[in-house]
């Protein structure tokens, strides 16, 4: 059985959560991990990703994607546009990088064909995925099938958040033994600020929601 496999690594809350879950689900000596320059304001969140892998004992790869940036006006790539601090109703954050995730997992996907790999494993959640389209569940099973005929692999997409609330999320890090790992050392906030983050932008306030439900639910 091919155990071999590739998280794509962000260096926030969800991705890190992947990381190990994957390393405890197909062993540490069979994950790898890739993640993108693709213009982000904070490339900080590689230097964190990078930091985690190397201290799990995993090889991180990035791959630079500068074409996204070029490609997508948002609030995620250019300094000149406001971070939302509340999700729009009709419309999606203006965090929203058009089709990013699907390009994302193409990219993974091409590095993981060359180098033998057939599990990917991504943080994309439909649960809690405001409001960003290349997060829900039928994109990525719609995505698997495209990429297995594009590229005559049998790739298979795992994503182990896609159905978890933020708590239950906080919940798979405890149960992984690395809760303070993404608690200190991930970055999830939109300005770019390791941790607990700024609190005020939407990424973490979702966070901290999610954490402060786990901690209730543990009676913490």
């Amino acid at each position: 059985m091919n155990n071999k496999t590739l998280v794509v690594l962000s260096g926030g809350q969800d991705s890190t959560t992947c990381l190990f879950w994957a390393i405890d689900k197909f062993g540490k000596e069979n994950v790898s991990a890739i993640g993108f320059d693709y213009g982000q304001r904070h490339k900080l969140e590689l230097e964190c990703a990078s930091e985690i892998c190397k201290n799990a004992g995993v090889e991180y790869t990035v791959i630079n994607t500068p074409i996204i940036n070029e490609l997508s006006a948002n609030a995620l790539t250019r300094s000149d546009i406001e971070v939302d601090t509340e999700k729009p109703e009709d419309t999606p954050p203006n965090t929203l990088v058009e089709g990013r995730n699907m390009l994302f997992l193409t990219y993974a996907g091409i590095y993981a064909k060359t180098h033998g790999i057939k599990n990917l494993v991504t943080g994309v959640c439909e649960t809690d995925f405001s409001g960003y389209p290349d997060c829900r569940d039928i994109f990525i099973k719609s995505l698997n099938v495209t990429m297995n005929l594009a590229m005559d692999y049998n790739f298979c997409i795992y994503t182990p958040l896609m159905w978890l609330t933020k708590a239950e999320t906080w919940e798979l890090a405890d149960k992984l033994g690395v809760l303070d790992t993404v608690y200190n050392k991930t970055l999830t906030c939109y300005n770019g600020i390791i941790g607990e983050g700024c609190g005020n932008c939407p990424a973490c306030k979702l966070r901290s929601r999610g954490y402060r439900e786990y901690k209730l639910m543990n009676n913490e």
